[in-house]
Order: structure tokens, then sequence, then C-alpha cells
């Protein structure tokens, strides 16, 4: 398949708009503090994304008592509505600890940021991997 037969083949989101200038993704609408929105979760309960150039930094607080969990800071991708967009609607980052990889997805829904964490765990402890959502407010 030809270089052009294989971009005709993507989904019309794929596809660059005739005349368009190149788009940057500016992740500004995803930049704040989000706290979990059910206050008795066991998961994430707060979220801080900034931005770093096009993309973000993400950091995540896990439930853990008597205070938060601290994941750290990693860098993470932002991502458009398609490739003629600006404003980032969703975000992706990883977080490796010495037990597990965890994979944490975001996209705004409205005045929500919907939550997604894919953890595979790597230390032969027999636990299954584990997917959660959470919904999350400025």
């Amino acid at each position: 398949m030809t270089p052009k037969q294989q971009m005709e083949s993507k989904a019309p989101s794929h596809t660059p708009l005739a005349g368009a200038v190149g788009a940057v993704v500016s992740p500004a609408t995803l930049v704040g503090t989000w706290n979990n929105t059910n206050h008795a979760t066991n998961d994430i309960v707060k979220i801080i994304i900034a931005a770093a150039g096009t993309n973000v930094k993400v950091e995540v607080f896990g439930a853990c008592t008597p205070s938060p969990c601290v994941w750290g800071v990693v860098p993470g991708f932002a991502y458009a509505a398609n490739v003629g967009s600006v404003p980032a609607i969703a975000f992706t980052a990883q977080y490796k600890f010495s037990f597990a990889q965890v994979t944490v997805t975001g996209h705004l829904q409205g005045k929500f940021l919907d939550l997604e964490t894919f953890t595979e765990f790597t230390d032969g402890s027999g636990r299954s991997n584990l997917y959660t959502t959470d919904q999350m407010v400025k």
C-alpha cells in the first residue's frame, strides 16, 4: 500500500483538512487541580495537570490514610479531537513502580475529567491486573 493509499484509508479525523495550517495541541483545557467527585473513593483522590509545551505533566494522588499517597510527577501526552484541532480533550501518562506499571488516561466530558487507570502488576504477586474509573472535577 502506498503512503497516499494508507492516508486515504484512515478515518476523517486522521486526515488533514485542505489548506490547514499545522495545528499544535494546547493543553490549557486540561490544566488544573482535579478532585474525585466520590469523596469515599479507594482509587485516585486528586490529579494535578500542568502544561509542558504542547503536552502535560501529571501528578497523581492515591487514596491513602491518613493523607493521600503522592505518585510523583510524570510527563504525559495531550490529545486533540482531530488533526486540525488545537484544544486538548484527553491525555495519557505512565507510572512505573517497583510492583506495577500504571497507565493513566483522562478525557474531558463537559465540566468533568473522566479518568481511567490500567494497572499491570509486575511483582509476581499473583494479583489480577486492574482497571478503574473515576470522575474528577475542578
